[in-house]
């Protein structure tokens, strides 16, 4: 005797059908995940990132930071942005068909093409494969909002298009990176940039594109996890590199012992609220998805700075102590800082759970004079910060306790969830 499927809790099978009408998902799909295309597609993006953070680490230890700390912050940028709007479209518009997979591989070629003109845009100033790279990753996105045109009507269907013609319309814009002098190229960074990320608040003026807040939070949450995952091994490869060319396993033993505790404390302090019932507003989800670029840009550089450190301890670099430690505390701090701005702070309940994250962050910039045990003082900080949030939070769950209704409860970095967080913002 079986059991029939229960039609509530059952996913629909899709359709067989190699090409498929692209028509808005519904915003409360159950069972709603992230898919193994999208998982393909984050991991070829960290390719990207992996080119950027060692180009970072380059000009840091060649005491080329301003230009350095410039490039790496047009290009993630470049990775972030195509990365971001792929994902906010998916969540909407992702049928899955033949198509859709085809014209997703070639945005997956874009950041790989990307990726291999990241040493020439830092070392050369030579921006030609990065923005091809860029370019392809755009035109196919474009090519995806139009095919979402085709099935859409009234004023979804005028999003659709603003999309469209607003992404291809920026990529003149982009041009500049190849055909200006090298000086004006920062000008047109900062006006592209804004350029695109009104694409987006354009488009969706009177028509909000159909998100899904669950898989948003899931899919921003799951590329945090992979970029951490990338610093621990840059760190990791850095470290032992040392000791196998410097027998210096000592000296490093602080060094991989912070970066891992740093690297620990991140992921508890960010998933310790699920924030998708935040986003209940293209205003708010706006807000949020942007901030993001400071946290993966962030979380990227940690294990740029650590890769610094390393080599700095072992001799490799004439860069000092400080300048060393800073390349680990100052991206920690961001990270630190950014994460209870966009989210941790809506889920506080009182003064001393709200100051915990920014006690960290300014305790974890002092960490950068403590000479050769700066490291392992920011982990430790790290350390203590989720501490402090892990009491502060046991004290104030009698006041807090769990919602059934909204599925909120006390958070263990010092916030609580309520029911009426969605409120605060």
């Amino acid at each position: 005797m079986t059991t029939s499927p229960d039609p509530d809790t059952t996913p629909p099978r899709p359709s067989s059908r190699p090409l498929r009408t692209m028509a808005a998902r519904p915003v409360d799909e159950p069972h709603r995940v992230a898919s193994p295309l999208e998982l393909l597609f984050d991991l070829c993006f960290v390719v990207a990132i992996a080119q950027a953070g060692a180009q970072l680490v380059h000009s840091l230890v060649e005491h080329h930071t301003g230009n350095g700390v410039l490039a790496y912050a047009m290009i993630f940028f470049a990775i972030w942005w195509a990365w971001m709007n792929f994902t906010w479209f998916a969540s909407a518009y992702d049928n899955d068909d033949v198509a859709y997979r085809l014209v997703t591989f070639v945005q997956i070629t874009g950041v790989l093409v990307l990726a291999a003109g990241v040493s020439r845009a830092f070392q050369d100033h030579e921006y030609l494969a990065v923005w091809l790279g860029y370019a392809i990753m755009r035109l196919a996105l474009s090519t995806q909002w139009l095919r979402a045109s085709r099935g859409a009507h009234g004023p979804e269907r005028r999003m659709a298009v603003r999309y469209a013609v607003g992404v291809l319309i920026c990529q003149i814009g982009w041009l500049g990176l190849l055909l200006l002098p090298v000086a004006d190229r920062s000008w047109v960074f900062l006006v592209m940039a804004l350029a695109e990320m009104c694409v987006p608040v354009w488009a969706e003026h009177g028509s909000r594109s159909a998100w899904h807040p669950h898989h948003i939070s899931e899919r921003y949450g799951l590329f945090t996890i992979i970029v951490l995952g990338e610093t621990v091994a840059a760190a990791t490869v850095a470290v032992k590199s040392g000791i196998d060319e410097h027998d210096a396993l000592t000296r490093l033993l602080p060094i991989a012992a912070g970066g891992l505790l740093i690297v620990f404390s991140a992921w508890w302090i960010y998933f310790v609220v699920p924030i998708h019932g935040h986003l209940r507003s293209s205003r708010r989800a706006f807000l949020w998805g942007y901030g993001h670029y400071l946290i993966f840009a962030s979380a990227a550089a940690i294990g740029a700075g650590l890769e610094v450190s390393v080599e700095q301890t072992v001799g490799k670099t004439e860069l000092s102590q400080l300048a060393a430690s800073a390349a680990v505390t100052v991206p920690t701090a961001v990270f630190l800082f950014t994460v209870w701005a966009l989210h941790a702070r809506h889920y506080k309940v009182g003064i001393a759970q709200q100051l915990v994250l920014p006690a960290g962050t300014l305790t974890t910039l002092a960490c950068t004079f403590g000479g050769h045990w700066a490291v392992l003082l920011a982990g430790l900080t790290g350390a203590l910060t989720v501490t402090a949030g892990v009491i502060l939070t046991a004290h104030a769950a009698p006041r807090a306790p769990r919602s059934p209704e909204t599925g909120g409860s006390a958070g263990t970095d010092g916030s609580a969830e309520t029911g009426s967080a969605d409120d605060t913002a």
